[in-house]
């Protein structure tokens, strides 16, 4: 692999993966400028539960590659960043930035949020090993929006303007959903039956799916049994349950009306990535839903949404990739600070 162009030699990148299962870790040795893509090498992958802190982490994967001298690092954690202090809480593991660094010697250490990385990741995501769901054509130096539904539902914009970028959160999750449709108004009248605030997250994330099975089933005048997304989604594909089949097309639809207010709301006309762990399951579902419909029907900003991409992520690395990228870009050189 050819390197960025700099006459220095690629200096490695410590990237990781860190959520409450595994901690995965690799190393980015080189850069290959004309496909845009990073050479991730020297996987591993430990379980979180066997460490007590994220330094004992860092530990077992650094003895690994003893032989490699490391001073820039950039970990992905599945939580929000605040300050130097991160606090990942289904691990209760907690550490200091600026004690990192000085612990393993990081003459530059990032640390971002996820879904911050998968919005770094986005301008290096390859088009074969994704899948289009909607037809658009992305401004090259406009905001790009990623967002994705599973566990919780993250979301963030990768912000261009004049040459430069910057990775915005957000707390998207938890905006309120807005019924669109009569079958909309209908579940979301039935789901405020037991919830204060219907947030995105609360049909779109975790047990939503569940959630939205049995508003679909009370509206229907169904009783249904108390069952999991995944034993749903086992009854829609094998057309064992209406309310199951209905509870996923829906799920797809009413998806594309909140995608399509991300793209409005961060301006979004270098495209949307949808990732997450929960839609690649079902993406011939999604690919026949009303998804594109609903994502276009904004009224007198239709034609806006019209025009931009929708994109599918299915390929593996993301964490890797956006931590890559995250300091690769922080110098001209791709060098970092």
């Amino acid at each position: 692999m050819s390197s960025s162009g700099s006459q220095a030699a690629f200096a490695p990148i410590l990237v990781a993966d860190i959520g409450g299962t595994n901690a995965r870790f690799a190393l980015i040795t080189d850069y290959c400028n004309s496909s845009k893509s990073f050479a991730i090498e020297h996987q591993h992958t430990f379980p979180s539960c066997d460490f007590k802190s994220f330094e004992d982490a860092v530990d077992a994967y650094l003895s690994q590659i003893d032989a490699i001298s490391i001073t820039r690092a950039c970990l992905a954690v599945a939580g929000p960043v605040k300050g130097a202090e991160v606090m990942l809480t289904n691990l209760g593991w907690q550490f200091n930035t600026q004690q990192l660094k000085l612990r393993f010697g990081f003459e530059n250490l990032q640390v971002i949020n996820d879904f911050a990385a998968f919005a770094y990741a986005a301008p290096y995501l390859n088009e074969r090993d994704n899948i289009c769901v909607k037809q658009g054509i992305a401004q090259e130096h406009a905001n790009i929006a990623v967002f994705g539904p599973g566990t919780g539902f993250g979301a963030a914009c990768l912000v261009r303007s004049q040459g430069q970028q910057a990775v915005m959160s957000c707390e998207a999750g938890h905006i309120s959903l807005a019924p669109v449709t009569e079958l909309d108004r209908q579940l979301h009248n039935v789901l405020r039956e037991d919830l204060q605030h219907v947030s995105v997250e609360n049909v779109f994330a975790g047990p939503g799916i569940a959630r939205l099975y049995r508003a679909m089933a009370k509206v229907h005048g169904l009783t249904v049994q108390d069952i999991d997304a995944a034993q749903i989604a086992a009854l829609a594909e094998n057309k064992e349950c209406m309310i199951a089949e209905r509870t996923l097309n829906h799920f797809c639809d009413w998806l594309g009306s909140v995608a399509g207010d991300i793209a409005l709301s961060f301006g979004a006309l270098g495209g949307v990535f949808i990732g997450g762990g929960i839609l690649p399951r079902m993406q011939q579902r999604l690919l026949t839903s009303r998804f594109n419909e609903r994502f276009i029907a904004k009224g007198v900003m239709s034609q806006y949404n019209n025009q931009i991409p929708v994109t599918l992520v299915c390929q593996e690395h993301i964490p890797f990739i956006g931590a890559a990228a995250c300091i690769h870009t922080a110098s001209p050189t791709g060098q970092g600070n």
